[in-house]
């Protein structure tokens, strides 16, 4: 079982269970707002400790309560406080040094990360999802990039993650109606890769981690840093990368480790050397 290893009322929780971490957003009271500034705050220090410890090879992120994330905190909204309080100027600064800080550092990330969604992922929520490498979702899950339903814009980078994730059309159809897709809808959109009842959520998140993490940690490091650098480099910048990479590869422990386990016909083990 996962280790607790940050406080109950933490906003986000840290917990280790081998090679995989499962972070869960913990404020149920607001559905996992993400915009609140401590929220943040500690979702980018549990990145940073992440990308710094080589014993993780894979990320669970998921909310506590009903709700996946219901994005912005409407009340701090109507109340203009927070990341939504001061003048035109003020409010750029809060969106590029609060929440903007989540898709940095998770497209910083090398670890790759799968989205358990167990609920409502609602304008920022959903966005958090399709930050992530891999989404598998409840039953109950819905999905809904509605940020013109409060009369704003995606502010955390979602123009640019909603179309790699289902297309130009679908994304425009989300994003200009503010419409709630479900469960089923986003499995048929590609959206998410999989759809599976609640109980079984966080059981099936854990099973594919676990089978990311049995692979090369540096492998899949480069693997998933190579995979982020094509979508926005041209194919000979990625061959040289890919080339680079591979020389490294080849000079692993666990390569050799690799190709010994298959040719004695046996489980390989992996140490990240």
């Amino acid at each position: 079982m996962s280790t607790p290893e940050t406080p109950e009322t933490d906003p986000v929780l840290y917990a280790q269970d081998g090679a995989v971490v499962t972070l869960t957003l913990n404020q149920p009271e607001t559905r996992n707002a993400i915009t609140d500034v401590a929220l943040v705050d500690a979702f980018v220090a549990a990145c940073d400790r992440i990308h710094v410890d080589e014993s993780v090879r894979c990320v669970i992120i998921t909310g506590a309560g009903k709700a996946f994330s219901s994005g912005g905190n409407v009340k701090h909204m109507r109340d203009k406080q927070g990341t939504f309080g001061g003048s035109a100027a003020r409010i750029r600064e809060n969106y590029r040094r609060g929440i903007q800080r989540i898709p940095r550092a998770l497209y910083d990330l090398d670890v790759p990360t799968i989205a358990a969604v167990n609920g409502a992922a609602y304008g920022a929520g959903c966005d958090l999802t399709l930050m992530c490498d891999i989404r598998i979702a409840a039953e109950e899950a819905v999905f809904a990039e509605n940020f013109v339903k409060v009369g704003i814009i995606p502010g955390d980078g979602g123009a640019w993650l909603l179309p790699r994730a289902v297309g130009a059309s679908r994304a425009a159809e989300m994003a200009f109606t503010g419409d709630p897709v479900d469960a089923q809808t986003a499995l048929a959109w590609g959206l998410v890769s999989r759809v599976v009842p609640a109980q079984q959520l966080l059981p099936a998140a854990r099973d594919l981690a676990e089978r990311i993490a049995a692979n090369p940690p540096h492998a899949l490091r480069m693997t998933k840093r190579l995979m982020r650098e094509g979508q926005h480099t041209r194919l000979d910048t990625l061959l040289e990368m890919s080339a680079a990479f591979q020389g490294t590869a080849h000079h692993t422990a666990d390569h050799d480790e690799a190709v010994a386990a298959i040719l004695e016909k046996r489980t390989p083990s992996f140490r990240g050397e």
